[in-house]
């Protein structure tokens, strides 16, 4: 299918609002989802985690109104592109303070810009959305986030994608950079389902294998864009900077991560000032998958 004589340009400057609650009810489940037993049993003993925020404001359509890939049809608020696939390009976030369980939040987004691109892989629409959340106090953050919409793999594409299956089944795996600091993650079916549920997420590439392999030609379940970036996130928070404020957080999504094997969180403070983290993931073979960097809040005194 080929966007490049579409014209999407009305659906720039489009509006919507969404307001939601911080329920405790996601908090427990994403607390149980990353072992957090101490958050599951009282999700309300400390701020949200930086990330969990995805956990919420999640679009709500009916059954008969969902695309073939289980996101909502398009051409309400985000553009009717013609083109199959879509995915997490990346995002840039900016916090003024944390969200608490109990928060009525308001979500105003609106469509930034549209660009057509034509590459290796073929075509490529790029939709970048800007979200403000706010309460009754003001802003709480705000985030510009991009989607990017491809063509059906081709057959070149599909090759190289059962390749990297076989390399990752085959154990091959080097770091293309490896952080000062480093963890392990394993996901698994369990965790990519229980995480699509906790934030509503219909994508089929993270629960449907058959999907999957045979539609998307991905040899395995693709691990969560956002979840991954979660992670990075919680990652800072816990064990490279523990107790210190995230200020702004901005990634790019260079490769996919699968189910097939673990993947590693990297981190090592910037170049520059001591408030900086170049922070990243690499992917089932140690290439890097998500590209990112974090400004801390200053130390209190």
């Amino acid at each position: 299918m080929n966007a490049s004589g579409q014209d999407l340009t009305p659906w720039i400057g489009k509006r919507q609002t969404v307001n939601d609650i911080i329920s405790p009810v996601q908090v427990r489940q994403m607390a149980a989802t990353l072992n957090d037993a101490a958050r599951m049993q009282q999700p309300d003993c400390a701020p949200l985690p930086a990330g969990w925020h995805w956990l919420y404001f999640n679009p709500l359509e009916i059954q008969s109104r969902l695309g073939p890939d289980g996101h909502p049809a398009r051409g309400d608020f985000l553009p009717p592109v013609a083109l199959e696939r879509r995915m997490w390009a990346g995002s840039r976030l900016t916090w003024q303070r944390r969200f608490e369980v109990g928060m009525s939040i308001q979500k105003d987004s609106e469509i930034l810009k549209i660009s057509h691109k034509t590459g290796r892989s073929g075509d490529m629409v790029f939709v970048t959305v800007a979200h403000r959340y706010s309460d009754a106090q003001g802003v709480i953050l705000e985030e510009e986030h991009d989607i990017v919409y491809r063509d059906t793999p081709s057959a070149d594409e599909m090759a190289a994608l059962q390749a990297l299956g076989a390399q990752i089944r085959a154990g091959q795996h080097s770091f293309e950079r490896q952080g000062r600091h480093v963890q392990a993650v394993q996901p698994d079916p369990v965790m990519l389902y229980r995480y699509s549920a906790a934030t509503f997420n219909g994508h089929r590439i993270h629960y449907d294998v058959d999907y999957c392999r045979s539609v998307e030609g991905y040899p395995g379940l693709v691990v969560h864009g956002p979840l991954i970036a979660t992670l990075l996130l919680n990652f800072a928070e816990n064990h490279v900077a523990p107790e210190r404020f995230i200020r702004t957080f901005e990634f790019k999504a260079q490769r996919p991560t699968f189910d097939l094997s673990g993947f590693h969180l990297h981190a090592t403070p910037a170049d520059g000032p001591d408030e900086e983290l170049n922070i990243w993931s690499t992917n089932n073979t140690g290439q890097v998958g998500l590209d990112g960097r974090i400004t801390l809040a200053p130390a209190a005194a």
